[in-house]
């Protein structure tokens, strides 16, 4: 089974079409469902429609994730940087300051 794939199943006399999602290896999560259809026929194109706009949307939603996550990792590597700098600044001026006042006693 793909990571995504839909069924058919007949729900009080009537058709039912569940686009789902592959979690594990022995779970499946319905990710849209759509329910009153009349012929099974008719469910199995919505779900064959569907599933390919479906996969659509994930790929671009991924890809959205993606770049913001890079963004992110960018963004606090950044930080990490400029606090480093700081610390670095930091100390040096203490190192200096202790200098400063570092006198020898005779």
């Amino acid at each position: 089974m793909a990571k995504f794939d839909y069924r058919i199943v007949e729900k009080r006399n009537a058709w039912a079409a569940e686009i789902t999602r592959q979690v594990t290896s022995r779970r499946t999560v319905v990710s849209k469902r759509q329910l009153g259809f009349e012929t099974e026929a008719e469910a199995v194109e919505w779900a064959e429609k569907e599933l390919v706009e479906f996969a659509k949307n994930q790929a671009v939603r991924n890809e959205r994730k993606s770049e913001q996550r890079s963004e992110r990792e960018e963004m606090i590597a950044r930080k990490k940087e400029k606090a480093a700098a700081q610390k670095a600044a930091y100390e040096a001026a203490r190192d200096e300051e202790e200098d400063e006042y570092d006198f020898d006693e005779e």
